[in-house]
């Protein structure tokens, strides 16, 4: 299936709009300013640091069922985005699944096995990693990074956590018949496939495009919409929603990696798919059709599991992960001295 130009609209088209009914380029005061504490870090009793961040959780018919902060506010979701992204090459035609379109969802560890997996996803166009164009990088997880600085395998595109999503940009770009020498372009088919299916599951327009840390298109869509995405894959019967859905469920090591929060997360809660991205960004769907989305103010990530398990557990979640997660150890001479723990205040403020 070939991707018909004149159906997609312009990526650079419109500039969006957040609760202000202002654009979101001529906002005086910034949204961050309404994002509430969100967690604490705490020492031998005493907070000594927090992280100010929003919540927006969404119904199964994706309405906003309870937020806190700029939940309307365009924001850039990063690496969250990529089940979305996922779904837009999937409907272009992209002709994977199982742990192969896990990896296109994926900002992967950089273990060996997910290595040999783009290897193969590039393999299916007679392709090699010399395809992606993307920043060479170390792995991301710390003992692969380890083993290859001690075996003496220098930084590649291959290792850089999105090569997954890029491989499976070419294998769709390939199956149209296009030139993959400008897959990443905004304008190239590949990539107004991909904004459109964020438009649609999103239901909101993207607006803002940047480019993303490993050089592809990025989008701002608000947290709002990043929820009720989610919550649409989530629940998909049939589709490339549903073939996104299944193959996170199915192999979620292949989405994150063997020692991540986000692979325990998902062993924790049957049915659940969940997505984090730089700067703090997390997303969750829920079989049911409800949707989480939570950004962290600063960016640091390790505000984010704490403040996603918090939010579940507000949900009635119950799993001894969400409860090691939610309390993240603060040491001091080698032992625990304090945690890192979601604001109750704040939570208390969501609907359960």
């Amino acid at each position: 299936m070939r991707v018909n130009e004149t159906e997609v609209r312009s990526p650079t088209a419109n500039m969006g709009s957040w609760r202000s009914g202002r654009a979101y380029g001529q906002v005086v005061v910034s949204p961050f300013e309404f994002d509430p504490v969100l967690v604490e870090v705490v020492r031998n009793g005493f907070v000594e640091s927090v992280h100010r961040g929003r919540v927006a959780m969404t119904y199964p018919d994706g309405s906003l069922a309870s937020s806190v902060g700029a939940d309307f506010a365009p924001m850039y979701p990063r690496s969250a985005n990529k089940p979305l992204q996922a779904v837009g090459m999937l409907r272009a035609g992209l002709d994977l699944d199982g742990e192969l379109l896990a990896l296109v969802c994926a900002s992967h560890s950089g273990e060996v096995f997910q290595l040999d997996g783009v290897r193969r996803i590039l393999a299916l166009s007679g392709l090699d990693e010399s395809a992606l164009q993307m920043p060479a990088e170390w792995p991301l997880d710390q003992q692969a990074r380890e083993d290859a600085i001690r075996d003496g395998v220098p930084k590649s595109p291959l290792a850089m956590n999105c090569s997954g999503k890029h491989a499976g940009m070419i294998r769709t770009t390939v199956l149209n018949g296009r030139d993959i020498a400008h897959y990443r372009d905004p304008d190239h088919p590949t990539q107004l496939a991909v904004v459109q299916a964020i438009d649609d599951l999103a239901h909101e327009q993207a607006t803002n495009l940047a480019i993303d840390g490993c050089g592809a298109p990025l989008y701002a869509i608000s947290l709002y919409a990043l929820a009720r995405a989610f919550g649409r894959i989530a629940s998909a019967s049939d589709g490339a929603e549903y073939r996104v859905a299944t193959a996170i469920r199915n192999h979620p090591e292949y989405v994150s990696g063997t020692r991540r929060d986000e692979f325990d997360l998902h062993r924790a809660i049957p049915g659940l798919i969940a997505k984090a991205g730089a700067e703090s960004v997390y997303a969750v769907g829920l079989p049911d059709g409800r949707g989480v989305a939570i950004k962290i103010s600063d960016g640091h990530p390790r505000a984010r599991p704490v403040a996603m398990a918090g939010v579940l557990k507000r949900l009635g979640f119950d799993h001894e992960t969400l409860d090691d997660q939610a309390s993240a150890p603060v040491f001091g001479g080698g032992e625990r001295v304090g945690e890192i723990r979601p604001c109750k205040e704040t939570l208390s403020q969501l609907g359960a």
